[in-house]
C-alpha cells in the first residue's frame, strides 16, 4: 500500500513539470511571434520611408535637371536614383583619363546643383553615399584575353572616377560643401562588370558610361537586416 501512495505522488508532479514547460514554451512561442511582427513591421516601414524619399529624390533631381538631360545626353533612373551620362568619347579620349574640356563644362554646370539637392536640409540626413561609378565596355582592349582585358578598363575605370571625382571635388563653388562631400562621395571603377547587354550582345556605346548613384540610409539599413536574417537562417539550417 505504501509503494503504491509514493507512485500516486509521483505521477503528479510530472503533470505540473509538464504543464509548466508547455507554458514557458508557450510564452517562449508568443515572444518570438511578437519579435517577428515587430521586425517585420520595421522593414515596412522602412521600405515606405526609402520609398518616400526615393521619390521625393528623383522629383527635385528631375525638376532642376529636366531642360538639360537631352544636351548632355543623360537620364536619371528612377528606381536606382542613378544619372547617367552617355557620351563617353565626349567625356574621355579613348583609353585615356584626363577629362575632355565639354566633359569639364558639364560638371562645372551639373555638379554643384546636384550637391546642392542632396547637402539640403531636405535630404541630408537621408544620404548615405553618393557614388561616381565608371563603367567601360570590352571594345578597346579587345585583342587581349579576358583576364587581361577585364584589369586594363579596371584601371581605367577607377582612373577615371578618381579624376572625375577630383575635378568636381575641387570647384570653387564646392567649398560650402566639402564636408558633406568627404563623408559620403566615392569613387568606384567597375570595369566592363556591368555591361549594357541587348537581345545578348553587348551595347558597347551604352556599355561606356558615367553614373552618379544615390545610396539612402533607409537603403542600407534594410540591407543590414535582410542580412542579418540570411545570417539567423544559415545558422538555423546549420543547426537543423
Amino acid at each position: 500500500m505504501k509503494k503504491y501512495i509514493e507512485n500516486d505522488d509521483f505521477w503528479p508532479s510530472i503533470s505540473d513539470l509538464m504543464s509548466g514547460l508547455m507554458i514557458i514554451f508557450m510564452f517562449i512561442a508568443i515572444a518570438f511571434m511578437s519579435q517577428v511582427a515587430k521586425e517585420k513591421k520595421g522593414m515596412t516601414d522602412l521600405a515606405e520611408d526609402y520609398k518616400k524619399v526615393k521619390i521625393s529624390i528623383y522629383q527635385e533631381l528631375f525638376k532642376e535637371f529636366e531642360t538639360d538631360l537631352n544636351q548632355w545626353n543623360a537620364y536619371i533612373d528612377q528606381e536606382t536614383l542613378s544619372i547617367k551620362f552617355r557620351e563617353p568619347d565626349i567625356f574621355f579620349e579613348q583609353g585615356s583619363s584626363d577629362l575632355n574640356y565639354r566633359f569639364k563644362e558639364i560638371l562645372d554646370d551639373f555638379f554643384p546643383r546636384y550637391i546642392g539637392i542632396l547637402n539640403s536640409d531636405k535630404f541630408c540626413d537621408e544620404i548615405e553615399e553618393v557614388r561616381i561609378e565608371g563603367h567601360t565596355s570590352t571594345e578597346w582592349t579587345r585583342n587581349s584575353t579576358p583576364m587581361e582585358s577585364y584589369f586594363k578598363n579596371m584601371e581605367l575605370s577607377q582612373n577615371r572616377t578618381r579624376s572625375t571625382l577630383h575635378y568636381v571635388m575641387t570647384l570653387d563653388s564646392m567649398n560650402s560643401h566639402e564636408n558633406f562631400m568627404i563623408e559620403k562621395v566615392t569613387a568606384n571603377g567597375l570595369s566592363y562588370s556591368k555591361k549594357i547587354m541587348e537581345n545578348g550582345v553587348e551595347d558597347k556605346k551604352m556599355s561606356r558610361r558615367v553614373e552618379f548613384k544615390i545610396r539612402t540610409k533607409a537603403e542600407q539599413k534594410i540591407d543590414e537586416i535582410l542580412a542579418r536574417a540570411n545570417k539567423d537562417s544559415d545558422l538555423n539550417n546549420e543547426t537543423n
